[in-house]
């Protein structure tokens, strides 16, 4: 489990999972640089991380959709980290609707950041892990397994990530690199913002529904406690043995 000095990519750091994870690697002695758009939140999770240390984080701006943004903004944070041992991709996006009226705007939008996102990341990370192998953890969802009324479009692109990640494993493990998802089911921001589009009648329902999916308390859990953990030994070389899986840390949502 320890992470002491490694050096990490965390897209996504600005809120939620990502600000998360950025903390808990600090916390436990790594070297982070973490990407989002939202630049004031951004530098502000990496200073607070960097100064709760003993580890040090560090704030790029960086779109995950865009390829050539990517592999610029990819080679100066492993010049400021000094290489790359793991890179944790949490960047992404959700909107809801039904699937008859999903827009193209919408469904570009979420195969531009959640799938393509990962194709650009996963390839820039590549890039710098080939010769020395390490980490990708890529962020799936319950909704590209199981499928989640109101969200095909974000449940397509979070399928298109699962498949991704396990052909990647295969193709990527002779070089020893790891490549693996999570598929939280966390309270988050994003998840705020969902609730805040439900009626109370919707909300009601969605408690009530969830309570009964939930095994383990009924409802979301807490990044810090209970996502964080799984990332440090994702990234730790304790996981060294594990690649193209999809590790569900969900309360027992995706109880088969």
């Amino acid at each position: 489990m320890n992470v002491q000095g490694k050096r990490v990519i965390v897209t996504g750091s600005a809120s939620g999972i990502g600000a998360s994870a950025l903390k808990a690697l600090a916390a436990a002695g790594a070297r982070v640089v973490g990407m989002d758009l939202a630049d004031e939140a951004g530098r502000r999770m990496a200073k607070a991380a960097s100064q709760a240390g003993p580890g040090e984080a560090h704030y790029l701006r960086c779109d995950v959709s865009q390829r050539q943004e990517v592999e610029e903004v990819f080679g100066a944070a492993v010049r400021q980290l000094g290489g790359l041992d793991a890179l944790v991709n949490i960047a992404g996006v959700e909107r809801k609707s039904p699937a008859e009226s999903i827009s193209q705007e919408d469904w570009d939008l979420m195969f531009d950041v959640n799938a393509r996102g990962t194709l650009n990341t996963n390839q820039a990370a590549f890039g710098h892990l080939r010769e020395r192998g390490g980490q990708i953890i890529n962020f799936a969802s319950a909704a590209g397994v199981m499928g989640v009324p109101g969200l095909a479009h974000y449940s397509a692109s979070k399928a298109a990530v699962l498949g991704w990640t396990r052909t990647a494993a295969k193709e990527w493990g002779k070089y020893g690199i790891t490549v693996n998802a999570v598929a939280p089911a966390m309270w988050t921001p994003m998840y705020e913002k969902f609730r805040e589009r439900l009626d109370q009648a919707q909300l009601n329902a969605h408690d009530a529904m969830m309570g009964q999916l939930i095994p383990l308390g009924g409802q979301l859990g807490d990044p810090d406690h209970d996502m964080a953990p799984v990332l440090l030994f994702l990234v730790s070389d304790a996981a060294h043995f594990i690649t193209g899986q999809t590790l569900a840390v969900d309360g027992g949502l995706m109880i088969p």
